[in-house]
């Protein structure tokens, strides 16, 4: 029923550790260009340059797909957005920046300070000169291929690049001057796609499967016994739980059992506080989707 187009490259590691961990485990053929999921909603996957997905969504060669949404703006592409999958950056704690970068050792320190017909490297070269023209600054942007990093050393006053930190940049002798936008990662539609019955319930279970499994990566399930109410009460009161923890009486006894979600990050800390208050049987468990 559904074409599905993925990320390869750089993204591609962690888009199949997630669609795997969703239960839509995807299977690449020996090229590594075509590939199936064992799933009766999804047709075809196929996995493209980031770069290209967005386009190719809009025209209808794919139902759906995940793109950034640097190159969604670079492409202006009108497709169906379902949703930020921060999967990629979930794994290095930082959302992806498009920024001006100039060398470090460069007197220009604002937009403002860049001279009339600086000349840019990119290979985002609709988004820079939309965005140069905004700010009145008349820019001649060359579209780059490759490390255009590299650029700014050959043929070019200031880079707009990628960069997840200050200290990446530094670490290739440049430094941001100015953001154009905070890239995430995004599910998009074909708009003729969604706008099929049949598709749009196809695409929004798969959604819910991918953000669900996204949900549970930081949240772990505890159980906890107690003896008695007293108990209870005080373990309750340390529990940071998503919503009421479930507490059941134990069969045969005055005592309760406890379940609740809880941030992975906090169980080193929440467990020996929940023995010292007297919990007991205490077992963590992991979840692989909240919906």
């Amino acid at each position: 029923m559904l074409h599905l187009v993925l990320p390869r490259g750089s993204h591609e590691k962690e888009t199949l550790d997630l669609f795997r961990q969703a239960h839509l485990e995807v299977v690449c053929d020996i090229s590594g260009c075509e590939a199936a999921i064992e799933d009766s909603r999804i047709s075809s996957v196929s996995l493209l340059h980031p770069q290209e997905i967005p386009l190719y969504v809009e025209e209808g060669l794919f139902d759906l797909g995940i793109a950034e949404r640097d190159w969604v703006e670079e492409n202006a592409s009108q497709g169906v957005s379902l949703g930020e999958l921060r999967y990629f950056e979930q794994a290095s704690s930082q959302p992806v920046r498009l920024v001006v970068a100039v060398p470090q050792g460069s007197p220009v320190s604002t937009l403002k300070d860049l001279h009339e017909g600086v000349k840019i490297a990119t290979p985002y070269k609709e988004l820079t000169e939309k965005y140069f023209a905004e700010n009145d600054i008349k820019a001649s942007v060359k579209l780059s291929y490759g490390v255009t990093e590299t650029k700014i050393l050959e043929s070019a006053d200031a880079v707009v690049t990628k960069a997840k930190t200050d200290e990446a940049l530094q670490n290739v002798g440049l430094r941001s001057i100015s953001t154009i936008l905070v890239s995430y990662t995004e599910f998009f539609a074909n708009k003729q796609s969604y706008a099929d019955l049949e598709k749009r319930q196809a695409i929004e279970e798969l959604t819910t499967l991918l953000q669900g499994t996204l949900a549970a990566r930081s949240q772990t399930m505890l159980k906890v016994n107690v003896a008695d109410e007293k108990i209870l009460k005080t373990i309750v009161e340390l529990l940071p739980a998503l919503k009421s923890p479930t507490v059941n009486p134990l069969y045969g006894s005055d005592g309760f059992a406890i379940e609740t979600v809880v941030p992975k990050s906090q169980c080193t800390t929440l467990i020996p506080r929940i023995v010292e208050a007297g919990g007991t049987g205490i077992v963590e468990l992991p979840i692989t989707k909240i919906i």
